[in-house]
């Protein structure tokens, strides 16, 4: 018997890389993914300003929010911790969550009830479509933290920096946008410098070692982080800025 859509799903065939689903879930996640994602999950035509999206409440028992002042968009969130985070801290700010892995977006689930969050909507699939969709100058800020490096060289094409998506994502920021990008990778590194400080309308706020190596206060730790650091890889920070 065909299973229902997921909400948030993206219909289509577009290809895609990468893991649906790992171990079986609780069932207590799969409860959160049954009940809570349908109110959480971002429009499926994508439809009108973004901010929009977050006027009305996740929860039926709570008044309609007002509309964020911004929206900021996370790509790949993993398990959520940083996703949750920023919206803990950031409570006049919507954000949007992209993770096909339905694990993690499971675990972000949780996060956001266990702390009563209202302001992010879920994109439980690839977010491509969704970057192709949004109205330019749509986001104050866009994170991309260590997404798969895809060592291998002909595995190269399925990295998400590339020339064009930078020029996307600077399409996709305000003047004065921050594009946060972290990796653990040394080579997937060099390639990110090489594809976002070519682009004339991103400026690389790095002027020292301490800028890119430690993390600043408003960018929390996540669980992939740690387990990098655990074995012996230091992530570098990256911040750049619309100019």
């Amino acid at each position: 018997m065909p299973q229902p859509p997921i909400p948030g799903r993206i219909p289509g065939e577009q290809l895609f890389f990468g893991r649906r689903k790992g171990r079986p879930l609780r069932v207590g996640m799969q409860a959160l993914l049954d009940g809570r994602l349908p109110d959480l999950a971002v429009p499926a035509d994508f439809a009108g300003d973004p901010r929009g999206w977050f006027a009305r409440p996740a929860d039926p028992a709570r008044p309609a929010p007002a509309q964020p002042r911004a929206v900021w968009l996370e790509i790949g969130f993993g398990g959520g911790e940083h996703l949750a985070w920023q919206a803990a801290h950031n409570p006049d700010v919507g954000i949007i969550g992209g993770e096909p892995f339905l694990n993690g977006v499971a675990s972000l689930l949780r996060h956001l009830q266990d702390q009563g969050l209202d302001n992010v909507r879920i994109v439980a699939d690839d977010i491509r479509p969704l970057v192709a969709a949004l109205p330019a100058g749509s986001l104050e800020r866009i994170f991309v933290l260590h997404p798969d490096p895809w060592p291998k060289r002909r595995h190269h094409f399925r990295r998400i920096v590339q020339h064009a998506s930078i020029a996307r994502f600077h399409e996709l920021l305000v003047p004065g946008g921050e594009l946060r990008i972290a990796t653990d990778d040394p080579a997937y590194l060099r390639w990110i410098l090489a594809r976002v400080t070519t682009h004339p309308g991103l400026r690389w706020t790095g002027r020292r070692m301490a800028d890119w190596r430690i993390r600043p206060d408003d960018w929390p730790e996540t669980r992939y982080e740690a387990k990098a650091r655990k074995e012996g890889r230091e992530p570098a920070y990256l911040k750049f800025v619309k100019v």
